[in-house]
């Protein structure tokens, strides 16, 4: 199983420099990708511009939406330039995530309606795809992307979102699912994908909170009931799971391999670079 990890750009506070030192570490240590949160309404990097950073602080390791909210953006030819944009300063090493979003507050602020999101979703990939292959509804719309076009990888527990894996992606992402209830979610992905007529299977991708070091359970769970508030008392939840200790981590690791995952993706809690470091050298080392 690959193991990645998160650019801190959803951590109030984070400054650039620890941004594209964070990168630039998680690049040299090997990790397989450097993914990145997406929220409009928060206190937060924009993802796309944080990827485009990351691409100038990195060589080697994948860059990755995990996951962009697609739906709320006004404009897919814009969004196909600045994806196509990454791809292409990358040298092909962008993977886009896609979901249709569930936060209201993020579509409001962009003027783009709630309702319906997940329509829109399936009509923007359709059209950032055939944009890339220069043939969307406006000629002229480049860079064209280092490839056909960056793969596409889905999240969301609907069955739609299941359905646009099967049908467009390489595969499907949990959203901070434990890796006991992971196996059934590997079997409904491969089964839409059989259901799809697809002889492959899906890349099954997951994600875990983790702040190692001193503090760490208070710094981690102090953001992520900040981050998750928005769900009310299931935030308490959210921030309870968070991964403080080394043996947690491995043991997390070990048991998201078991459970079908192809990459577990590690989002730290904290913007400080030396938690690449330390996740590192708990999982990589």
């Amino acid at each position: 199983m690959d193991i990645g990890v998160g650019l801190p750009t959803t951590v109030p506070g984070a400054r650039g420099r620890d941004l594209t030192e964070f990168a630039r570490r998680a690049d040299q240590q090997g990790f397989s990708t450097l993914a990145v949160l997406d929220r409009l309404v928060y206190d937060s990097y924009d993802p796309l511009v944080a990827l485009a950073a990351s691409a100038a602080a990195t060589e080697r390791i994948r860059l990755a939406s995990t996951i962009l909210l697609a739906a709320y953006r006004p404009s897919v030819a814009v969004l196909a330039k600045q994806l196509a944009s990454i791809d292409r300063i990358s040298d092909g090493r962008l993977v886009v995530g896609l979901a249709a979003g569930g936060r209201e507050d993020d579509f409001l602020a962009s003027g783009v309606r709630y309702g319906g999101r997940g329509r829109r979703l399936d009509e923007m990939i359709s059209e950032l795809t055939r944009t890339w292959q220069g043939e969307g509804p406006f000629a002229g719309v480049g860079p064209r992307p280092a490839a056909e076009g960056p793969p596409l990888l889905f999240g969301g527990h609907s069955p739609s979102a299941m359905r646009r894996a099967a049908e467009h992606g390489i595969g499907w992402i949990a959203g901070g699912s434990s890796a006991t209830a992971y196996p059934e979610l590997v079997r409904q992905a491969q089964e839409e994908f059989r259901r799809h007529g697809r002889a492959d299977k899906p890349k099954m991708v997951s994600l875990s909170y983790v702040c190692l070091g001193p503090e760490g359970r208070e710094r981690g769970g102090a953001y992520l009931r900040d981050y998750y508030s928005y769900i009310g008392p299931k935030a308490e939840r959210a921030a309870s799971a968070v991964i403080v200790d080394e043996d947690r981590l491995r043991r997390t690791v070990d048991e998201f391999a078991e459970a079908g995952c192809d990459e577990l993706l590690l989002f730290p809690c904290t913007s400080d670079p030396d938690q690449v470091d330390l996740i590192s050298k708990a999982v990589l080392a």
